[in-house]
């Protein structure tokens, strides 16, 4: 027997929380535990007979409280961002003084007293802050860099204590309540630019849910079976209720047509451009817009059954199924800490057992250790590289989330495109057409009757053929989700619409728009979106550089292939809903690292489930949230650009994680034999530091496409 359990967990902040509560659960013998750190939620299943409470235990022996179903709610946890930005902001602010003594000569600064006073707090905030991570992450047997964190600011921080009161004459040699400070404060900094990430990946959970609130117009009806209307929140609709939906109002949830007819906007679906013709008997969307006509709908699905609901769960699984954001040095640091440690011990026990150094010269020379190989340079690597990394991508119009996103960049190698407004400006214009009249004649008829309708179609023909001249009718008629009838001055009758209007014809291909001259079909019209300016540069620059480009759109299959032709992009997938949009997707990152492009609702899982997703800044609002990577100004041009930043600011780190390794590896060994003291160490450390951040700043400078 199989349960499947879903919870929200208060208290869960990282990746590194997500990691745990992962592990936990599936030690004790949960099936596909997922835990998303953005949202708070987690997810697995129950095999066999095991109590739900002994896993919630489970996750409350980690430090964290289980949210039951009746305590959940449909808003999005708090990500823990401003918890860390108030650390932060404080361990900065009390640093800054006992840095400023290496540079300026007040007594106050130098005073041991001092120092200790304003480096207690921030001690404090280590031990609230790294402490409880590393406590942990031990528990769950998977160290993680906050336990080198914790146990290097004390070796700093206890070091200088016992210099006040061992050395009194000599304590400045002994003093490193800075370098206590400055790991606490620099590790922070990375942290809260993790923190940052994870609150804004919430935000596309917040953006979509949006979509589910609304208003309804509910249809009453009492005992001599008349209608009232009355307006109500959406949430309280059930299923088998009736509502109205009229010209402009969106559909409050999912349901099917029982009357009317209307021309509904599902564009957050299906990424589709045109509305689509929908009458009795079809289903309708909740969130969807109806742009034209009235209808009134059955309800058939609310809460959590519903399209939108659907999505909400396909992004938050996706993110949750991206590795968590974790640097390349807590990757090492599982075994990099445990080695520190046992090195720092057998120092202690070579020097006074085997060495006959005092109990005070090898305490000393253990801390020295410590002291030396505390992670400050760990800490400002992936910082200070991703910093000067999104400086520069922020100025050449590039948003990018994270550095785990700059980190993913070299791996991919295959890049997926959504087709309307992305690929295309999402702006319909005249495309292929053909009749059997004159062609200018055919224009003239073609304008004077659009101009009767409001429809996008109808706008955008008259906007391209304006200078044909008028022509008077004596009748116009609109039959609603049919199209325009129209009768000219010698009684011959036009009509303009959809496939419906050719219902009665042997009509096999499929266009947007039919002419009927008398019930004879005498032409059709199909509309297209307009290329980007820049999209054929860019997939070119993709097909040069080895990238494999796919086109993966819910739009028609013509109209995919026609764009595909033009563009040279050689695979592609039509007519495609949100779920198969994520199964395509999922297959071909099974096959390389794959990067996803798209800018509606449609695209919020794919963006989310992608290795890295990617989106243009008039896109909708879910699908800027979701994205990795936002394209500012609207420029599909940048994206070379952007592979090319994270491509280097990747390497950057490397380069500094390197350094601040080998830093430890040379300098940990020579403490251990006497021959660095912690003065030195220290200042080794500080120079290391330097070397980091002038090895990043050269990212303002390289040539990265």
């Amino acid at each position: 027997m199989e349960n499947f359990i879903e919870r929200k967990i208060e208290g869960m902040t990282c990746g590194n929380c997500a990691l745990t509560v992962t592990t936990t659960l599936t030690k004790l013998g949960a099936k596909d535990a997922v835990a998303n750190a953005a949202t708070g939620d987690v997810s697995f299943t129950i095999i066999g007979n095991t109590p739900v409470e002994t896993f919630e235990k489970g996750i409350e022996s980690l430090g964290y409280t289980v949210a039951h179903d009746d305590e959940q709610d449909d808003t999005v946890k708090s990500t823990g961002y401003s918890e860390i930005k108030i650390l932060f902001l404080i361990s900065l602010v009390l640093w800054l003084p006992l840095m400023l003594h290496m540079f300026l000569h007040f007594p106050i600064l130098h005073n041991p007293w001092f120092q200790w006073a304003v480096c207690t707090p921030v001690y404090l905030i280590n031990v609230y802050y790294f402490g409880k991570s590393a406590f942990r992450s031990l528990k769950n047997g998977i160290p993680n860099m906050d336990v080198l964190v914790f146990t290097g600011a004390s070796a700093a921080y206890f070091y200088s204590i016992i210099g006040c009161y061992l050395f009194p004459q000599e304590v400045h040699n002994y003093l490193f309540f800075e370098t206590a400070a400055s790991i606490i404060t620099l590790v922070l900094f990375g942290n809260f630019l993790e923190e940052y990430t994870v609150s804004s990946t919430a935000g596309a959970i917040k953006e979509l849910m949006k979509f589910q609130k609304t208003k309804a117009k509910l249809i009453l009806i009492d005992s001599i079976g008349k209608e009232t209307i009355q307006e109500v929140d959406n949430k309280f609709i059930r299923v088998k209720d009736k509502v109205l939906v009229n010209s402009g109002d969106k559909i409050p949830v999912d349901g099917i047509i029982i009357s009317g007819q209307a021309q509904i906007d599902e564009s957050m679906m299906s990424g589709e451009s045109l509305p689509v013709t929908k009458g009795t008997g079809d289903a309708v969307i909740g969130g969807s817009i109806v742009v034209d006509g009235s209808i009134k709908a059955e309800i058939t699905a609310v809460g959590k059954n519903t399209v939108i609901s659907n999505i909400i769960h396909l992004v938050n699984q996706a993110q949750a199924a991206k590795p968590p954001l974790q640097k390349l040095a807590d990757k090492i640091s599982a075994v990099f800490v445990p080695l520190v440690i046992g090195f720092a011990l057998l120092t202690f026990l070579v020097n006074y057992l085997f060495i006959d150094k005092s109990l005070q010269d090898s305490m000393m020379r253990t801390i020295a250790v410590m002291v030396i190989a505390c992670p400050c340079a760990m800490g400002l690597a992936t910082p200070a590289a991703v910093m000067v990394g999104l400086g520069r991508a922020a100025r050449t119009g590039i948003l990018i989330k994270g550095g785990d996103t700059l980190e993913k960049f070299k791996d991919i190698k295959q890049f997926v495109f959504d087709k309307t407004g992305t690929l295309t400006t999402g702006q319909l214009r005249v495309g292929k057409f053909h009749t059997s009249l004159e062609e200018s004649y055919f224009k003239q008829i073609v304008a004077a009757i659009e101009t009767h309708s409001s429809h996008p179609i109808a706008r955008s023909i008259i906007k391209e053929w304006t200078d044909t001249s008028s022509i008077s009718f004596t009748k116009v008629e609109e039959e609603k989700g049919i199209g325009l009838h129209a009768t000219d001055e010698n009684s011959t009758i036009w009509t303009i619409g959809s496939y419906r209007t050719v219902a009665h014809l042997d009509v096999k291909e499929l266009h947007d728009l039919f002419i009927l001259k008398n019930k004879e079909l005498v032409g059709w019209i199909d509309m297209q979106d307009e290329l980007r300016d820049d999209a054929a540069d860019v997939i070119q620059s993709l097909n040069i550089a080895g990238y494999k480009t796919i086109m993966l759109s819910g739009d028609r299959k013509e109209k995919c292939e026609h764009i595909a032709q033009q563009l040279n992009i050689s695979e592609v997938y039509s007519e495609q809903l949100p779920e198969q949009k994520m199964a395509i997707l999922d297959k071909l990152m099974q096959v390389a690292p794959t990067a996803m492009i798209g800018d509606g609702i449609n695209d919020a899982p794919s963006l989310a489930k992608a290795s890295i997703g990617i989106s243009l800044s008039d896109a909708s609002q879910i699908a800027i949230q979701s994205a990795n990577v936002l394209l500012l100004k609207n420029k599909l041009g940048n994206l070379p650009i952007a592979i090319g930043l994270g491509k280097h600011t990747y390497l950057t780190i490397k380069q500094n994680l390197f350094w601040a390794f080998a830093y430890n590896v040379v300098a940990i060994p020579v403490a251990a034999a006497g021959f660095l003291t912690p003065t030195w160490g220290a200042g080794i450390m500080a120079l290391s530091d330097v070397v980091l951040i002038l090895n990043s700043l050269r990212l303002r400078f390289k040539k990265v496409v």
